[in-house]
């Protein structure tokens, strides 16, 4: 009796392995063969350009002579669903263009290492690739905020203003020694397709349909980008990046054109807000505290479009 119960308990933990082990790699083939229908049922609604072997997304619409390049934050799986609420305010008066950084919507993943200095050949090329002419309005959220930064202090002939969507500047990565952090099962259960299984996943963390801010359709499209494009390998060595990152931008000092910044209230860090507005002061730019949360674009999309027409008439060149 006790040999049988000892092979029991030997042949289970082997048997719910082996079944653990099928659920998943089903689960992953499946989610292999759903994003290729979706790829293909979803084609990107700007152009495609490859920039260094990889084919990146770039979103345009509108024909003012003041083109602005918004710039979106770590993590976050479709820029252009999640810009779309604030360019659609912007793009009557303005040209507007979303980047899509490779790893994130419709763009490909890269092999490439993810320091400023290759992002912004990226996001430069990409640009250019795509028939995009400065000089620029640049709208960094989050993470992005280092980039738009570096960009202005690199090439100050191709940036007439940056304006800030709760973005990260540098000296606060440095003075919290914290850094933003991604999840490890979130990444696995999104990788193997299980994160399917489980749609409220999308509806309670993509902020636009969140706030209800998408049609129907709108919302079907951004989910099935979601399902492949949540904390990528590109967004993983983003996070790895993101001290040197701000350590590069430190080191070049503050841009000679004014930053302004719109600034969530609800950041529990009291230091970010510190740290923005700080910014700003030291650059002459303008600095706007919202009671809103850190996708601050999609809580007040209005607001931030009016205030910046009078930010981007202040600073733009005229013409002639």
């Amino acid at each position: 009796m006790k040999k049988v119960l000892k092979r029991i308990l030997i042949i289970i933990p082997i048997i719910l392995i082996a079944l653990v082990s099928f659920v998943v790699l089903s689960s992953y083939f499946e989610h292999r063969n759903l994003i290729a229908e979706e790829k293909e049922k979803y084609p990107a609604p700007g152009e495609m350009v490859e920039v260094a072997g990889t084919n990146l997304h770039v979103y345009a619409e509108g024909q003012g002579d003041q083109t602005l390049v918004l710039m979106s934050g770590l993590g976050t799986s479709s820029p252009y669903y999640d810009f779309k609420v604030l360019f659609e305010k912007l793009s009557d008066d303005y040209r507007i263009v979303v980047v899509e950084r490779a790893g994130y919507g419709w763009s490909e993943i890269t092999s490439a290492d993810r320091d400023l200095k290759t992002l912004l050949k990226e996001t430069r090329t990409a640009l250019e690739m795509a028939g995009e002419k400065g000089p620029y309005v640049l709208f960094p959220h989050s993470l992005a905020g280092l980039e738009a930064i570096y960009w202005a202090n690199l090439y100050p002939e191709e940036i007439t203003a940056i304006i800030g969507l709760d973005p990260l500047v540098p000296g606060y990565i440095e003075k919290t020694e914290e850094k933003p952090s991604l999840s490890p099962l979130i990444t696995v259960l999104t990788r193997t397709g299980l994160v399917r299984n489980q749609p409220d996943v999308f509806d309670n963390n993509f902020e636009a349909v969140k706030k209800d801010l998408l049609t129907e359709k709108e919302a079907e499209i951004a989910r099935t980008i979601f399902y492949r494009r949540v904390q990528t390998k590109n967004m993983w060595e983003e996070v790895d990046m993101v001290t040197a990152n701000s350590k590069t931008v430190s080191e070049q000092g503050k841009p000679e054109i004014p930053f302004s910044a719109f600034i969530s209230s609800q950041n529990e860090e009291e230091y970010w807000q510190d740290s923005i507005n700080n910014y700003v002061k030291a650059t002459n730019g303008k600095s706007f505290i919202l009671d809103a949360e850190h996708y601050i674009h999609l809580d007040y999309p209005e607001l931030i479009a009016e205030k910046s027409k009078e930010i981007i008439e202040k600073t733009a060149p005229e013409d002639g």
